[in-house]
Formats: C-alpha cells, sequence, structure tokens
C-alpha cells in the first residue's frame, strides 16, 4: 500500500499547530486569572449556588502535595452557619490568641517595605488616616466580620504533618482562590482566623489535631466598596529567581 507522505506531513502539523494553539490558550487563561485575581474586602450579601462552591473545590482538589498526602481539610459555612461564626469571631476578638502556627517573628527590609505599602495602600482606600488607631481598629474588625462575606471556608492540617502540612494546604488555598476567580467568585485568604484556632475547634467541633492554617472568605465582589478599588504590585519575577549556568538552555 502506498502512504501519502504529503497527507500524512500535512496533519502532523496541522496536529503541531493545535498542540501550540492549546498551550497557548491555557498558558493566556492561566495569566489572565493570575493577574485580575485579588483579595475582596468588601462583598455583596448574594449566596454562591452550592454547584458552583463544589466545582471550585474539585478543581482544587488536584492540588499537588507532598507525597500525595493531601493534607488538607475544609469546613465549609454558609447562610446562617457563617453568620454564627462571625458573631463568634466578633465576641472573641479581644480574646487572647496563640496560632498553631507561629506568625511571623519579624519584618524586615523589603518585606516590612511591602507590608507597609500594603497596609498604607489599604487604609488610604477605605479613608483611614495614617496615625488614626481607631480607624484602623475599625478596619480590623472587618477581618472578624468576613468582610461581609456569605460563605467562609476554614482551612485545616493534620498536626502530624506539621510544616509541611501547612505548606501543601497554601498551595491549596492558592488553587482554590483561582478556581473560585474562574468561576467569578472572589475570596480573601485570612490569616486572622487562625489566630485563636481554640475558639475556631471549639465553633465548629474539630479535633484537637487539626490545626487551623487560615480562613477563605468569599462570595461576590462588592464592585462599589472603596476597599476592592486599590491593588497591590509584584516584585520584578527576576528579583526572586537565582540564575546558574546558561539562563537561555532549552
Amino acid at each position: 500500500m502506498a502512504i501519502d507522505v504529503k497527507s500524512k506531513e500535512g496533519a502532523d502539523d496541522r496536529k503541531s499547530k493545535e498542540g501550540a494553539d492549546d498551550r497557548a490558550l491555557a498558558v493566556e487563561t492561566l495569566e489572565r486569572l493570575m493577574s485580575s485575581r485579588f483579595s475582596c474586602r468588601g462583598f455583596l450579601p448574594k449566596p454562591v449556588p452550592r454547584k458552583d462552591i463544589e466545582r471550585v473545590v474539585a478543581l482544587a482538589q488536584r492540588t499537588a502535595s507532598w507525597c500525595n498526602a493531601q493534607p488538607w481539610q475544609l469546613v465549609i459555612a454558609s447562610g446562617e452557619a457563617t453568620d454564627r461564626f462571625r458573631r463568634r469571631l466578633l465576641e472573641g476578638s479581644a480574646e487572647p490568641g496563640a496560632p498553631d502556627f507561629p506568625w511571623p517573628r519579624e519584618y524586615r527590609d523589603v518585606y516590612l517595605q511591602r507590608r507597609r505599602e500594603c497596609g498604607f495602600a489599604l487604609y488610604q482606600s477605605v479613608g483611614v488616616a495614617r496615625g488614626d488607631r481607631e480607624g484602623g481598629a475599625r478596619q480590623h474588625l472587618e477581618n472578624y466580620r468576613l468582610f461581609g462575606a456569605p460563605h467562609v471556608a476554614i482551612v485545616t492540617s493534620p498536626e502530624a504533618l506539621g510544616v509541611y502540612g501547612a505548606i501543601d494546604c497554601g498551595a491549596y488555598v492558592s488553587n482554590f482562590m483561582l478556581a473560585a476567580r474562574s468561576l467569578g467568585i472572589a475570596c480573601i485568604a485570612q490569616a486572622a482566623l487562625a489566630y485563636r484556632p481554640e475558639l475556631v475547634r471549639e465553633h465548629f467541633n474539630l479535633p484537637s489535631d487539626r490545626l487551623v492554617v487560615c480562613g477563605i472568605s468569599f462570595g461576590y465582589a462588592d464592585p462599589d466598596h472603596p476597599a476592592n478599588r486599590f491593588r497591590t504590585v509584584r516584585a520584578d519575577s527576576q528579583d526572586a529567581v537565582t540564575w546558574l549556568g546558561e539562563r537561555d538552555a532549552g
């Protein structure tokens, strides 16, 4: 049987072009999601349909983890369950805290600069002047109001996995927020919800060996809320990379 070499080469070229187009679309989609995602600090009361939340967690479940341990566990509150947790957080906002994972001992140099820039931009957006301690305290309490979000997810990791479980959960949180963004859902990851882990465990009846990593408040962004009008910036990628050998190899 004669082989039509030209037809085969043409088919191979088409497959190669289709593959390149698919890769370009995938990169563009990921870039668009990562560039448009932001930490939402003002939500509409409209709830997210359960099917969309289930889609988010199904996508986030594909997160890579150390030895495929998949240590994350979530409690997701909606409706009145969110409101009960919100009330409990506000009631306990003056109680002493002892997070399961130690908070940063100190911010220095560029890390301190970035933290300050983020804080100043947020306060400026909501009309809190520098030095306004009362206004700053009011804004801080928005953490415990969940910024008005109709839903919150509490992310926990098993105590035995230590910091590696927390690292895996961090990757999960990032993918959760990107998946949510793809469905038009806004999020904010909140370390503040992990500051009083005993309160969280008691409220949600969690076992003592589940360590609280963070919370994720989510819903639909309020486009008119002033806190949603500012954006943080990112350092140039070259500031985070040390190149060894042939930079352009491959």
